[in-house]
């Protein structure tokens, strides 16, 4: 379980989060929407430790990151916005270096190696060379370099951005299991069929706050509005926002 509460963040004189709080629970998909600029990418960054918060606090699993921010990285599995692969090294080797990084045995590594391959779809890129990969594949790779300690906890920022249609639709699927394995998922996004498929529950951040929580079935009714995108330029175009 992740838990956020009241996060500040200022760069200079712009304050790109301006107290975000809210929980991602075990067992759910929580999606973390809002449009360019809302400050989403900076509070996953805070929640996984690379930035450290002006004011407010990160719990993983009850552990506080301010105090312990090593045991929470071992708790949280991580795709950043920054995709980077080691380029020379295959899908494989790039999973099985962070395997080591982890402190993994041989056999544990490659049981993850060969688990996240199944089940992100990547044995026919398995052993090749990440240089000239498509945007699908990256991601997948980063994806399970993220996942092989196979933590609890896991932050995806916009883990579908620019993938084909069936890549997106094997991505669905692999989050989807995630959940079924009881585990936290926590995933920003912009695309609007994608959070309504996929989330449990949606916290909506604009100007660096939250300004609404729930489900889509209750941003749809607290904005009376049919579809979840009208809900979501609705609640991103009031001054007062909307809390569930």
């Amino acid at each position: 379980m992740i838990e956020v509460d009241d996060l500040h963040k200022a760069f200079g004189k712009v304050q790109a989060v301006a107290g975000v709080s809210f929980a991602a629970r075990d067992g759910e998909i929580t999606g973390l929407l809002g449009p360019n600029g809302a400050g989403k990418t900076t509070t996953l960054r805070m929640l996984y430790t690379l930035m450290t918060p002006d004011r407010g606090s990160v719990r993983v699993d009850g552990i506080d990151a301010a105090t312990d921010a090593n045991a929470v990285r071992r708790r949280l599995g991580v795709l950043p916005d920054a995709r980077g692969l080691y380029k020379r090294l295959s899908a494989r080797e790039n999973i099985e270096y962070f395997a080591r990084l982890q402190g993994l045995d041989a056999a544990t590594t490659r049981t993850r190696c060969d688990a996240l391959i199944a089940a992100l779809e990547m044995a026919d890129i398995a052993e090749r060379r990440s240089e000239g990969f498509s945007q699908g594949q990256r991601v997948k790779t980063a994806i399970a370099r993220a996942l092989v300690h196979d933590p609890r906890n896991i932050i995806l920022d916009e883990p579908t951005n620019g993938l084909d249609v069936m890549a997106t639709r094997a991505m669905r699927r692999f989050l989807l299991q995630l959940r079924e394995e009881g585990r936290c998922v926590l995933f920003s996004s912009h695309i609007m069929q994608e959070v309504a498929a996929l989330c449990d529950r949606i916290v909506v951040i604009a100007k660096g706050r939250v300004v609404a929580a729930g489900t889509a079935d209750d941003l749809r009714a607290q904005t009376g509005e049919a579809n979840l995108e009208e809900a979501f330029v609705r609640i991103i175009g009031s001054d007062e926002g909307l809390a569930a």
